[in-house]
């Protein structure tokens, strides 16, 4: 099997370069079939659950070319065509770097490889849209439902990933939900009721995945000298993550 022809994306935008976290080569769980997953530097957002902390810095990883990724990407094309996968961009989050993530994601597209945006979307929607528009479908993470919730949770507004979710449904773009479960904070049958209702608001969302909350992120903050405000929260209940998706489910929503 032939792998892409880079040299169909146009010079100047495989010169563009970026801040590169890390590359998974073949990841299972960020979207459809076997993957290479493109961790991006940087992140705007302060999630108190967050497993990556050391991504939050946008002057952290390393500098990387389009056409650095493009090569290595390309490596693993083989497992992309036999799975029905591709290439998903992450981090941190890639609004964070909103000019260099569209490029690659274009460049992706030159290349005829599929390509997902994993994102929470929180920033403006004058940032987000560019970038989503350029993927083939976004795995869109939604933190809370309430605002004041939302903002304690992630140090950011609400408004901006409902702004990201609507314009989604608007354009019809392929959408995957991903929404933590976490003790005392997503996991009440209210909040699971409230979550229900603004799913069905985007009539798109292909797949919804309510993940557990874990500890293993505390290690991380602790090498960094940070504190966790969630040190002492017990990982999820599956009980509530059932509950949780027994509700989506009667309500015809489509929860793995």
């Amino acid at each position: 099997m032939s792998r892409p022809d880079i040299t169909r994306v146009p010079l100047a935008r495989r010169q563009i370069t970026g801040r590169l976290h890390a590359i998974e080569s073949c990841g299972t769980v960020d979207g459809p079939g076997i993957r290479t997953v493109i961790f991006l530097q940087g992140c705007r957002l302060a999630c108190r659950f967050c497993h990556n902390p050391d991504t939050w810095n946008l002057n952290g990883g390393r500098s990387a070319s389009v056409e650095d990724l493009l090569r290595e990407v390309v490596r693993y094309r083989t497992y992309h065509k036999a799975s029905g996968g591709g290439v998903t961009l992450s981090g941190g989050d890639p609004l964070a770097q909103p000019e260099f993530a569209r490029q690659v994601l274009l460049a992706l597209r030159d290349t005829g490889i599929h390509s997902a945006l994993d994102t929470s979307g929180g920033r403006p929607l004058e940032v987000t849209g560019p970038v989503v528009d350029a993927a083939d479908m976004v795995l869109l993470d939604i933190k809370h439902t309430d605002p004041e919730r939302h903002q304690w949770l992630t140090g950011v507004s609400i408004d901006y990933s409902l702004a990201t979710g609507d314009h989604l449904a608007a354009t019809g773009k392929r959408v995957w939900i991903r929404h933590v479960v976490i003790p005392g904070i997503t996991d009440g049958d209210e909040h699971f009721e409230l979550f229900a209702a603004l799913m069905k608001r985007w009539p798109n969302v292909e797949r919804i995945d309510l993940l557990p909350y874990h500890t293993m992120h505390l290690e991380k903050w602790t090498a960094l000298g940070k504190c966790n405000p969630l040190e002492g929260t017990p990982p999820a209940d599956p009980a509530a993550l059932d509950r949780g998706r027994r509700i989506l489910r009667d309500r015809g929503l489509p929860v793995v």
